[in-house]
């Protein structure tokens, strides 16, 4: 899923850049060091927001969880 949005906000950048860039003061829209460095801060979050939940999720017992009527 964090592909998927990546792809789909890359690809929005490059369409909307210019509409934006009355808003980025000294940078191109499609600057690559500010593009690459706002994907990575996606996938830091993303990869952080999914393992938690999953860490916390695989210490429980999973016949506990479905034992309970």
């Amino acid at each position: 899923l964090v592909a998927v949005g990546v792809v789909a906000g890359l690809g929005a950048t490059v369409w909307l850049g210019s509409l934006v860039t009355t808003f980025l003061f000294g940078l191109a829209p499609t600057d690559g060091a500010t593009i690459a460095a706002a994907v990575g801060l996606i996938v830091v979050v993303a990869t952080i927001a999914g393992y938690l939940p999953a860490r916390r999720a695989s210490r429980v017992d999973p016949n506990v969880v479905l034992n309970r009527g």
